[in-house]
């Protein structure tokens, strides 16, 4: 039984602290929290950086690290004996095949970036500037007329979902509660994506400011930034620009947290409970966030991007910001990597084309065959699709989705069944394990791929009932898409699955 008063939201810190799941820590930990070792137990196998803490060498397993030769570097380590584990994408993939033990082992030096140019919104490539303009303009122009540029910016949050980003910030100023609080959705684990990392390390203040406007507009004194635990780079560069901001945030706590390795932590509700000290389990919903929030309060959620947006739209106003993009409002960061002369981030028009992106990123490397728009989550498309905006409304359209806006582009050397295969592969590791239909689906889904590749002809008959079942009964968007990766290369690349 749980102690009255036990401090369930230091259990994470305490296991990082101690070093991972190692004998003895749980009971420790239930000793100092009063949270029972069992529960401890529960949370720490949750997070793989806490649950195998001493696996070795972590080699990335995501599409890209995959189709640029992770299988030989992990058949180079296993040569020379060196203890390694295969794990989820780690967001390097501007640099793959990536690996870290306790840092980064680049196999390449990090992606290209727009080049600096003062009109683009956030211009990654630029200087980082301390002087937190747009926050003391925030004092001059009122809260009412902020918003009044916010809904004329269109904004949209940059994170997945692409929802309005006025009506969240509206909704919690409206909230009467005495505590509110703003998260920052840093945990960006969607295989294919890392422009919240080159954010985070290029252009910290960026977020940061964006993040004190909008705790200043909710009405929140505590901001938690919740960074995912393989960016240490990212973590180091928010860290030394909050020392450098101090100045501007005497009224704002913030509170930096580690991720701990769970893909379903960027789900905003599962990194809610993982802040909490929990399992990262997505809640049902509703109710929201921005009613039922962090410990129970109204809460502002936003990732990085976003943020990373609204110092810009304070400052040249929301008109200024929704015609930089061509289909829809604003320029968009996107994450391009796999088969292309310079991976990397760029920011661009919402609503550019494929070879416009790739032609901005050096152009295509060998004869591309496919994409994937928005990450895993968004399956494949053929290259017929190459001249479809990249946009939200378009790609849904499509069959497709925005998603994060990490592209992945594949040329005829990769078969499809394959690309299929590591995509389910993914989805299976990372799945909470909340939902039957999703904990057993993966499984089913990837087991099937399996036997087809092996040469069943007939494994994946019922492919498109269980991805039906997952979407219509998994909680979160995890399940709902995780049968993407096939069901999409299925119906573009029929040839290729037998049909």
């Amino acid at each position: 039984m749980e102690k009255h008063g036990a401090d369930r939201s230091r259990v994470l810190e305490l296991l990082e602290h101690h070093g991972g799941l190692k004998p003895g820590v749980a009971e420790a930990i239930s000793a100092e929290t009063g949270v029972p070792a069992a529960d401890i137990y529960g949370v720490a196998t949750f997070y793989t950086l806490v649950a195998r803490p001493d696996v070795g060498v972590r080699v990335c397993q995501g599409l890209t690290c995959k189709m640029m030769g992770s299988d030989d570097l992990v058949a180079d380590l296993r040569a020379r004996s060196i203890p390694h584990e295969q794990v989820s994408c780690l967001g390097q993939c501007d640099r793959a095949p990536a690996a870290v033990d306790d840092k980064l082992l680049p196999i390449a030096p990090p992606g290209a970036l727009t080049p600096d140019d003062p009109d683009l919104p956030m211009n990654l490539a630029g200087v980082d500037s301390a002087e937190y303009a747009a926050l003391a303009r925030l004092d001059t122009l009122g809260v009412d007329a902020l918003f009044a540029e916010l809904d004329a910016s269109g904004l949209q949050g940059r994170g997945g979902a692409g929802f309005p980003a006025a009506f969240k910030w509206k909704a919690v100023r409206n909230e009467t509660a005495a505590q509110k609080y703003v998260v920052v959705n840093a945990d960006e684990s969607e295989p294919g994506t890392f422009k919240d990392r080159m954010v985070m390390e290029h252009r910290p203040h960026l977020m940061i400011e964006g993040m004190a406007i909008a705790a200043r507009v909710a009405g929140a004194d505590t901001a938690y930034i919740y960074i995912r635990g393989e960016y240490q780079e990212a973590k180091q560069s928010i860290e030394r620009a909050l020392a450098e901001a101090a100045s501007h945030l005497d009224w704002l706590t913030v509170k930096v947290v580690e991720g701990h390795g769970a893909y379903i932590c960027g789900e905003e509700t599962a990194l809610l409970e993982a802040i909490e000290g929990k399992r990262g389990m997505p809640r049902l919903k509703p109710p929201y966030p921005t009613q039922v929030g962090l410990f129970g309060q109204p809460t502002l959620m936003n990732n990085v991007e976003t943020l990373a947006c609204v110092p810009s739209i304070v400052l040249r106003g929301g008109a200024w910001f929704r015609a930089q993009g061509r289909t829809e409002a604003g320029s968009k960061l996107f994450s391009i990597s796999g088969h292309v002369q310079q991976p990397g981030v760029y920011e661009l028009p919402l609503g550019v084309t494929l070879d416009e992106l790739v032609e901005a990123a050096g152009g295509y490397v060998g004869t591309p065959i496919a994409f994937s728009p928005g990450g895993a989550s968004a399956g494949f498309l053929p290259m017929s699709f190459r001249d479809t905006p990249l946009d939200f409304k378009s790609l849904q359209q499509a069959g497709s989705m925005m998603g994060s806006s990490g592209l992945v582009v594949l040329n005829d050397t990769v078969p499809m069944t394959k690309a299929a295969l590591w995509g389910l592969v993914f989805f299976e590791d990372e799945s909470c394990g909340q939902c039957t239909p999703c904990r057993v689906g993966c499984r089913v889904q990837r087991q099937a791929l399996e036997r087809f590749i092996g040469g069943d002809r007939d494994a994946l008959e019922h492919a498109g009932d269980v991805a039906w079942e997952m979407e219509e009964g998994s909680i979160c968007g995890l399940g709902q898409v995780a049968s993407w990766p096939l069901t999409t290369a299925m119906k573009h690349f029929p040839d290729q699955f037998g049909s």
